[in-house]
């Protein structure tokens, strides 16, 4: 159940800031966590130096929940893109 006591999807993701999911480190404002059921299962970021050609935003699955997911990782110019990208992967689409 989520706060409001709905019940949650069983693929519902949420994305919430580095600095609240992962207490050690300096996070910046750009740095989130992908969590399913209260597990962190991925992160998506901006880079600080993409790749030549690449857009700035990354993502990629936690190495723990690869499984049967492909791609397990990429990159996007804005972080919705990202997310969306995100989700398709975990969601096996």
């Amino acid at each position: 159940m989520n706060p409001n006591g709905l019940p949650i999807e069983k693929d519902s993701l949420i994305l919430q800031r580095a600095s609240t999911s992962r207490l050690s480190g300096d996070w910046n404002e750009d740095d989130f966590d992908a969590l399913a059921d209260g597990d962190i299962v991925g992160r998506i970021f901006k880079v600080n130096a993409a790749p030549i050609g690449m857009p700035p935003w990354m993502w990629a699955i936690a190495f723990w929940h690869h499984e049967d997911r492909s791609p397990t990782h990429g990159y996007a110019a804005t972080r919705e893109a990202a997310m969306t990208a995100f989700a398709k992967s975990w969601r096996r689409e």
